[in-house]
């Protein structure tokens, strides 16, 4: 493959990934306009976000295995068309039931991008650049909260919240032409691969037997769902604590995005010293104790606005660290079952930014604590599963090995 063929591979895998991300942020600034419009509340608002990523959480678990019995590309064109019918009836809703439903269809179909970008790196590069191919797909990825939000709010402003949905419309049909003519097919259909329902379970029961794939999908799973609980609850904060504009709010987020964006590059080239068990230890060992400082900073009410900022922006950096290394020592153990790896992992991922936001609105109490406590909580919880996991597996092959000199002596 050559560097140009690499460049717009990536880009188009790195578009696929997008749809979400952009689907989750671009709306954010519109909350306030939502809630006015729909007569309800940002706390309901909120829950569109929340029904969305209950959506994506179960519509991975079906398009795992769609794309691994029918190849990675018509499953996908399902899912994008899907989206974009969904986007529309999201533009046209008047009340919040309606929204949420929406959303929730809307996350059905843009799940097929977010699935087939992580297999399709898994079947067009090779074991070891793995991680770095997730790297440079995690720095687009992260570019997207930055343009996301201050286009939105810029959008909102000038045209209404509705034309947000038009705009991710008309973003995924022109992502479904470069599918269409740009991206390799990848993995071909596989026809043994039975789609019953008992089979389509046997096959996650193999990947979840993986302890590899398990302990990284689970530490790094609810260490990346932190930032679910500052999408949920950051417009609150910032527009109704701070009073904030909705631009200001999309230039904030935007800021708060690129410790993503040089974080991602960071680990490009930690990579290349250190292995990615070890940058995930690191990390999530560093998260926590900014985690705790935010709590701590936000009950005794240290913080003002712009420190505030500041502590989430060191937070957040841990992100783009985390984020690609779990997800390629997650898939490194498999080949046949690529698909349904990535769904599981994927799904498991959404499933817990769904209940971090759904917490985040629930415990709403007019500060950033609730906020900030969910995303300290993730990523202690995330360290003692990854610590929890490696000590069970290193004890089992410790157990492993003494029976097996025990045998040979008798």
């Amino acid at each position: 493959m050559s560097r140009k063929q690499h460049f717009l591979v990536i880009l188009i895998l790195g578009a696929l990934a997008t749809i979400s991300p952009f689907s989750i942020d671009m709306y954010l600034p519109g909350f306030p306009a939502i809630a006015r419009d729909l007569q309800t509340t940002i706390a309901q608002v909120q829950l569109s976000l929340t029904s969305y990523l209950i959506g994506i959480s179960v519509g991975q678990l079906v398009y795992g295995p769609l794309l691994d019995r029918f190849g990675r590309k018509n499953p996908l064109y399902i899912g994008l068309v899907i989206y974009i019918i969904a986007s529309v009836g999201c533009a046209l809703t008047r009340s919040p039931e309606a929204l949420i439903g929406m959303r929730f269809l809307q996350a059905i179909g843009g799940c097929a991008g977010m699935v087939a970008a992580q297999a399709l790196v898994r079947d067009i590069f090779p074991v070891n650049k793995t991680a770095q191919a997730f790297s440079l797909l995690t720095l687009v990825i992260a570019v997207s909260p930055m343009v996301a939000p201050t286009v939105g709010g810029y959008v909102t402003a000038a045209f209404g919240w509705h034309a947000i949905f038009v705009a991710l419309a008309v973003i995924t049909a022109l992502i479904l032409v470069g599918v269409f003519f740009a991206l390799p097919e990848g993995r071909s259909a596989d026809p043994s691969i039975s789609l019953r329902p008992r089979a389509v379970l046997q096959n996650f029961y193999t990947v979840l037997r993986q302890p590899q794939f398990l302990i990284y999908t689970l530490a790094g799973g609810i260490a990346t769902a932190a930032p679910f609980a500052y999408i949920a609850g950051s417009p609150d904060v910032f527009m109704n604590l701070y009073h904030v504009s909705e631009q200001e709010y999309g230039w904030i987020f935007a800021f708060l995005a690129f410790a993503m964006i040089g974080s991602t590059q960071l680990n490009h080239g930690l990579l290349k010293r250190f292995r990615s068990e070890q940058i995930i230890q690191v990390t999530l060992l560093y998260q926590t104790a900014v985690g705790i400082l935010l709590v701590a900073g936000v009950w005794y009410g240290w913080f003002g606005k712009y420190s505030l900022i500041l502590l989430l922006f060191v937070f957040l950096t841990g992100q783009g660290l985390t984020n690609p290394n779990a997800s390629a020592l997650s898939l490194a153990p498999f080949t046949k079952h690529t698909g349904s790896a990535s769904a599981l992992m994927g799904s498991f991922r959404m499933a817990m930014g769904g209940l971090v936001s759904a917490a985040v609105s629930v415990l709403h109490s007019n500060t950033a604590l609730p906020m900030v406590a969910v995303m300290a909580l993730c990523v202690i919880t995330g360290l003692v599963a990854l610590f929890v996991g490696n000590a069970s597996v290193r004890y089992n092959a410790s157990k492993q090995a003494v029976e097996e000199d025990t045998s040979v002596l008798i």
